[in-house]
């Protein structure tokens, strides 16, 4: 059976395809709104395909598809024309469909008749529900046969089937239909002029067969759940305005997705955790999500602080090769399907991530900076600790000093960093790199998460603890310095490889280890120069491989592609050493392909000159929304803006750089703190109104966790 390696190995959904998203659950189908089972389109609950075929006939016609719109990231009118049988071009009978995703999906379709005269129309709805796992479909290797039933009765029909010892069951109705097993039919006589509706459902049962609540189309000016749970969240977040009205756009866009792809965790609905893309990653991804909610922190503070709380309770607490479950370790991926359990030995959860771990102290150190209360930040410092141990003890399992990977078991990731494509981490002529593998990025996570856990030290009253750990960080940079650079190159190795040799390719990671500030200053200039050089820089981003590396393809996953939220990171690195200009135009460039796709950045798109092809290349099997592309776009602006909270020393910090194109910014309802605050930037000037009480507006540039430190009397050898 397939394993975690299949991460990459999706089809293409196919042209036009249109994907809706709420919550853990989502909606994939073609672009006049119907659903075929022999693509991997589908409704999808719980990781599990509960609608493999919803085929609209009018006549016996399938409907040509003249426009799908994306109301909501949950919801879409599909607008077609029922084919004429006589030849002739233009129908008069032209049909809506209004499709709302929640658990299941709710349905209305609508026929108008702009005839003279009256039509008698035969509508059927074939239906089919494999409950295929998510990766059955993904991967295309649905094989499993389920003990099905179908009973239709009325106007409603209820499949189910059984495996083993599961059993799915979904109920489909619709008013006015005739079930038949496979199948609602209805017998419509739509008036000259005139038109006829009728509304469906589709409704998972529990595992005792009731049925689960089912999405409820809202009256006329009404509200469905999905759209309260909507007004909510934007009530909560910024409200904003730009001159700039595409960047406005883009950002607004961005607020919707990362809306849509928040999730519950079930044994805490209180806490709301980002899922990491639609339409295969609807679950929580350590890696993932961790960065979303890191990028997503003015936004809203709390998604990272649940996603850590969540993250914290499967805390790794045993070894397990099938899993790679180790104490202390951060997961890698969550699942619910049947076939993810069986791959991973009768568990839901993965642990496969190098870089989860040291990511979860980082988001931490984070969140302790915004405002939370102390005993909130003091309940998650065990577990934090316990990551600690888990770098030093299984991290770095040879004692180097650097932290390395290689996978536990022959189904799990062979590459468990960010670029985890099996084929991602190679040598400037093309060879692929051996196990264990020490990733550039990952040690510079280390070293933050060093810092992270040193700076909640020091907030905390133990000075020593933090001047060792400042310490602890201080060596790592040290030696990272001398191993990874590569001066007869002028860049740092992507990785070490097992027998510790530089790996050598020009990559895109060593981008994101500016953000973390490990690299010396003398070398930032010369990195910069590599990342925006023509072999790295697209325009419209900057390439995970350079073009003149032998694994260069611009449309592979990890070897040439564009990943947005990869160059947000490595902006907002670029401005950290105060590489100003480089930032602006990676800014610039990636909102200037957010508006060939209506605002919405997708996970990655190919790695095509600008000058070779005149807009950004859809790569094929892309997840859109996805979390750290959909916070992308805010982690540019914020970067920009030089923008970050440290609530418990009293300051609220920014001192922006917005290129005079992205025009005056205007903020209101900016959480900080428990409250809400008003930013105004005109030209570079801003102004800040509503602070909370005893935090302050400080004009000037980010205070990174270094500079904290030494502020605090813990210099480079964290002295005191």
């Amino acid at each position: 059976m397939a394993g975690w390696n299949a991460d990459t190995a999706a089809g293409p959904v196919g042209a036009g395809t249109v994907t809706l998203v709420e919550g853990s659950s989502f909606c994939i189908s073609s672009a006049n709104g119907d659903i075929h089972p022999e693509h991997p389109h589908g409704a999808f609950h719980e990781d599990t395909r509960i609608l493999s075929r919803w085929n609209l006939t009018v006549n016996g016609q399938s409907l040509e598809p003249l426009m799908a719109e994306t109301k909501e990231p949950y919801r879409a009118l599909f607008i077609g024309r029922v084919p004429r049988s006589d030849g002739y071009a233009d129908s008069p009978l032209i049909v809506e469909r209004l499709r709302e995703v929640a658990a299941g999906i709710v349905e209305e379709i609508t026929i108008r008749n702009y005839s003279s005269d009256p039509s008698e129309c035969s509508v059927s709805v074939d239906v089919e529900s494999d409950f295929a796992d998510l990766f059955e479909v993904k991967e295309a290797r649905v094989q499993r046969r389920w003990e099905e039933t179908r009973a239709p009765e009325g106007e409603c029909l209820t499949v189910s089937s059984s495996w083993n010892d599961v059993r799915k069951t979904v109920l489909i109705s619709g008013h006015g239909a005739t079930a038949t097993a496979r199948a609602l039919t209805f017998t419509a006589l739509v008036p000259a002029r005139g038109q006829w509706s009728t509304l469906l459902s589709v409704t998972p049962a529990g595992a005792d067969g009731a049925p689960s609540a089912p999405p409820v189309r809202p009256a006329a000016h009404g509200m469905s759940p999905s759209d309260r749970r909507r007004q909510e969240w934007v009530a909560k977040i910024p409200r904003l305005h730009m001159t700039n009205r595409s960047i406005e756009r883009t950002l607004r866009r961005s607020y919707d997705d990362l809306g849509a792809l928040r999730i519950e965790d079930p044994a805490h609905p209180e806490r709301i955790v980002v899922a990491a893309g639609a339409p295969w990653f609807m679950t929580l991804f350590g890696r993932d999500s961790l960065w979303a909610s890191e990028m997503a922190l003015a936004v809203d503070p709390s998604l990272a602080l649940g996603t850590l709380q969540t993250l914290a309770d499967r805390q790794g607490k045993v070894v397990d090769p099938m899993s790679e479950e180790e104490p202390g370790k951060i997961l890698h991926e969550v699942r619910l399907g049947v076939s993810s359990g069986l791959a991973l030995g009768g568990k839901s959860v993965y642990y496969g991530s190098v870089d989860a771990t040291p990511q979860f102290l980082m988001a931490l150190g984070s969140v302790s900076r915004w405002g939370f209360a102390k005993d909130t930040i003091a309940s998650l410092l065990p577990n934090a600790d316990r990551a600690l141990d888990w770098i030093r003890n299984y991290g770095d399992k040879d004692g180097d000093g650097f932290i390395e990977y290689s996978r536990l078991n022959d189904q799990g990731l062979i590459n468990q960093g960010w670029k985890d494509s099996w084929d991602g981490i190679n040598f400037a002529d093309g060879t692929m790199a051996e196990p264990p593998i020490a990733l550039c990025e990952v040690q510079a996570l280390v070293y933050t998460a060093l810092l992270s856990r040193a700076w909640m030290a020091y907030d905390a009253g133990d000075a020593p603890l933090a001047a060792e750990l400042t310490a602890e960080a201080a060596r790592l940079k040290k030696k990272f310095n001398e191993e990874f650079w590569l001066p007869e190159r002028g860049y740092y190795a992507v990785a070490l490889d097992g027998r510790k040799r530089p790996v050598d390719a020009c990559a895109s990671n060593m981008g994101q280890c500016l953000w973390h500030g490990i690299i010396d200053d003398d070398k930032a200039p010369l990195v910069a120069e590599r990342l925006m050089s023509p072999e790295m820089f697209s325009g419209w981003g900057v390439r995970t491989l350079a073009t003149d590396m032998g694994a260069y393809n611009p449309a592979s996953y990890h070897n040439g592609s564009v990943w947005p939220h990869d160059n947000a990171i490595i902006a907002a690195g670029l401005m950290r050493y105060g590489l100003v200009a480089e930032a602006q135009r990676i800014s610039t460039a990636l909102l200037e392909a957010a508006e060939f796709s209506n605002g919405r950045l997708p996970e990655l798109f190919c790695g095509f000159s600008r000058d070779q092809v005149a807009e950004p290349v859809p790569y094929p099997t892309a997840c859109s929304p996805q979390a750290w592309a959909a916070t992308t776009p805010i982690m540019l602006i914020t970067s920009l803006m030089r923008y970050d909270a440290h609530v418990s020393r009293g300051g609220f910090w920014m001192d922006p750089v917005l290129p005079e194109s992205y025009g005056n910014l205007h903020i209101t309802n900016a959480p900080i703190a428990g409250g809400r605050m008003t930013i105004d930037i005109v030209g570079s000037e801003p102004t800040v109104q509503g602070l909370p009480e005893g935090v302050t507006f400080r004009r000037g540039h980010r205070p990174w966790l270094t500079e904290l430190l030494a502020g605090a009397g813990l210099g480079a050898e964290g002295q005191i």
